[in-house]
């Protein structure tokens, strides 16, 4: 590419382990925190069930700020904005060790996402402009494979240092390996700049208001607050999606182009991917508080039973695009989104005297189609998205999927609340993934408006999720 030969040959060979460095720990800090929750909420005086804000906040904050990660590489130059999003993740982190209230925690996990936002985005950005094509897949391959790694460790870890340590050091842990990062960015990272693009301030806006209101609507009614605020809140979000559509039909350059909703291919991927993770992404969030308060398991094994999903969903990347090429993306996704609904209600039949085995199996199975899930409905998504619409089109599919998993987190988490109400904890964890289970297999009717034919011109796809 444009950069590579003003870059030594050991940069070269560094660029995509630093990559790795700004995934991992974006991926170990994403599925340490679940097991942690519970120890976190005794010492912070709250209930396990009201932890899920400090989850939301974090998966919010990273929906807002992917799409400014690329205007501000392009004009304060990659290795400025990379080592400043490496420094306010680990900072963040430190935060969040230093939290004395629920209310710190929640605002240290946005400084936290704010970095994490922009240091994964700009860091692949930076492979792209150093490497020529033929070396781009095999640099892109280097750097997301400890990421990977992140998903497995990262429940044990977590459960290890709550267990035999204390829960602040699950984000402590990021402080040294955050530290290298700025080092070594500071000291290697070429600085790339682009076209200084005028930024969509106000697209931007309407944005930022409509999802912070649809989220804080759903959280406050799983906390049990004032619901004519949850509903002004709800209200006042589809106001400024109005609002947004209104004006990106009359801007030159709005943030997410309107005509992204034209491409069939598109909109059904997107509109899935928000319903089918609805029922999905509050799983990883409620089975540690299923083991930990409902069936009163330590967090080493509630961190030890995550382990199966994370292997499962690491073992089917390696079978997917074989799956994809048999059965197409229609056959697929119909399938397996009623396949995930149906796990997903299996976990109600789960109980303190379970078969380990079975539940662990059960487990790898929801993982298995979770990882084929999530890969078929992104590369679908961008199927047949060309040109410029390729970059505003995978950035809102990014937006996209970090507003459903807190979309789902706080779905779940309303449910527990709901159900909770009228029976005790055990019951209300497995009405809620009876719901759960059957709000996904709802959502397959999203796909089965896909033509047999959708997705044929695809190559092989990896979910980054």
């Amino acid at each position: 590419m444009d950069h590579e030969n003003s870059l030594s040959p050991f940069v070269i060979r560094l660029l995509p382990w630093l990559a790795a460095i700004a995934f991992f720990m974006q991926t170990l800090d994403a599925s340490i925190l679940n097991t942690a929750l519970p120890a976190i909420a005794k010492d912070l005086k709250e209930s396990p069930l009201n932890m899920q804000s400090a989850v939301i906040s974090y998966a919010l904050t990273l929906a807002l700020f992917i799409p400014v990660s690329g205007y501000l590489s392009d004009r304060f130059g990659t290795r400025n904005i990379f080592v400043s999003a490496v420094f306010l993740f680990t900072f963040g982190s430190m935060l969040c060790a230093l939290s004395d209230s629920l209310l710190f925690l929640d605002i240290s996990r946005v400084i936290q996402a704010i970095g994490g936002s922009m240091m994964v985005p700009v860091s692949r950005l930076v492979l792209i402009k150093s490497f020529k094509r033929s070396d781009f897949l095999a640099a892109l391959n280097t750097s997301t494979i400890p990421g990977l790694v992140g998903p497995v460790v990262g429940p044990v870890v977590g459960g290890y240092l709550v267990e035999m340590a204390s829960w602040h050091w699950i984000f402590l842990i990021n402080l040294p390996i955050g530290l290298i990062g700025v080092i070594i960015g500071w000291r290697y990272m070429p600085n790339i700049k682009g076209e200084r693009l005028k930024f969509d301030q106000i697209g931007f806006f309407c944005i930022v208001i409509a999802l912070i209101s649809a989220t804080l609507s759903l959280e406050f009614l799983s906390q049990g607050e004032d619901s004519n605020l949850s509903i002004f809140l709800g209200i006042l979000a589809i106001i400024f999606l109005l609002v947004y559509r209104w004006y990106a039909a009359r801007a030159a350059e709005p943030l997410f182009p309107l005509s992204l909703f034209k491409i069939r291919t598109f909109r059904l991927g997107i509109i899935g991917n928000l319903f089918s993770r609805l029922g999905i992404s509050g799983i990883p969030f409620l089975i540690p508080l299923f083991l930990q308060v409902a069936f009163g398991y330590s967090a080493i094994f509630a961190g030890f039973m995550l382990v199966p999903m994370a292997m499962g969903s690491l073992l089917m990347k390696t079978v997917v695009p074989k799956i994809l090429r048999t059965w197409g993306y229609r056959r697929t996704l119909i399938t397996n989104t009623i396949a995930a609904g149906i796990f997903i209600m299996s976990l109600s039949q789960i109980s303190p005297t379970s078969s380990t085995i079975l539940f662990a199996l059960l487990l790898f199975c929801i993982g298995s189609v979770n990882s084929l899930q999530f890969t078929a409905m992104n590369s679908i998504t961008l199927a047949d998205l060309h040109g410029e619409q390729t970059s505003s089109g995978n950035s809102l599919m990014t937006v996209n999927q970090q507003l459903a998993i807190s979309f789902g987190i706080a779905f779940g988490s309303v449910l527990i609340r709901l159900i909770g109400v009228h029976t005790s904890t055990i019951p209300a964890f497995q009405s809620a993934f009876i719901i759960l289970g059957i709000e996904t297999i709802i959502s397959t009717l999203v796909f089965t408006a896909l033509h047999k034919q959708d997705g044929k011109n695809l190559t092989t796809h990896e979910d980054k999720k």
